[in-house]
């Protein structure tokens, strides 16, 4: 995602710091630090952290996005602040930072996965070919809803992000 973020808006994230990949540009004409920490997921909040420390960014002003695998493949959910609903980064996140950061969840629970898979191996699998169009169209709407987030606010972005995939190519709106 930030990858894809970085790589639309032509900011390179070559430079180290703080554990982390960075890059700063502009996003929607908007002045960003993007960061990709190079910690293991479990630790991220360290490197979160240092980053938010470093550049005198509010946790309010920041913007962490995860895979999840309790939310179907798609499915997107951004939360103004909250638990780390047992997400280990999160978690991480939250223990060094506290509660009051956005944060966009993103599915990658597909049609392969199963409990007896290890979550490691799942996770770092690449999409079965008849789950690629549920990513990409996860990965616009995302883009999308950060984009929001930046020049509108984080109302905008949530009800851009905030809805249920319910066929490929289509969403309705959340329960």
């Amino acid at each position: 995602m930030v990858e894809r973020l970085a790589e639309e808006e032509g900011i390179s994230l070559r430079s180290r710091e703080a554990r982390s990949r960075v890059g700063r540009g502009k996003v929607s004409g908007v002045p960003v630090l993007l960061a990709l920490p190079q910690t293991y997921m479990n630790a991220s909040g360290g490197a979160v952290s240092a980053l938010c420390q470093k550049n005198g960014v509010d946790p309010a002003d920041l913007c962490v996005v995860v895979d999840e695998i309790a939310l179907p493949l798609g499915t997107l959910r951004l939360r103004e602040r909250g638990s780390a609903g047992g997400h280990r980064g999160l978690e991480s996140v939250i223990g060094r930072i506290g509660p009051e950061f956005p944060r966009l969840r993103v599915g990658i629970r597909g049609e392969r996965y199963s409990r007896e898979i290890d979550l490691a191996d799942y996770v770092l699998a690449p999409f079965a070919k008849g789950e690629r169009e549920a990513y990409e169209d996860a990965l616009a709407r995302s883009l999308e809803a950060l984009r929001l987030w930046l020049t509108t606010g984080i109302d905008a972005a949530m009800r851009c992000a905030n809805v249920k995939p319910s066929s490929p190519g289509g969403a309705s709106p959340p329960d």
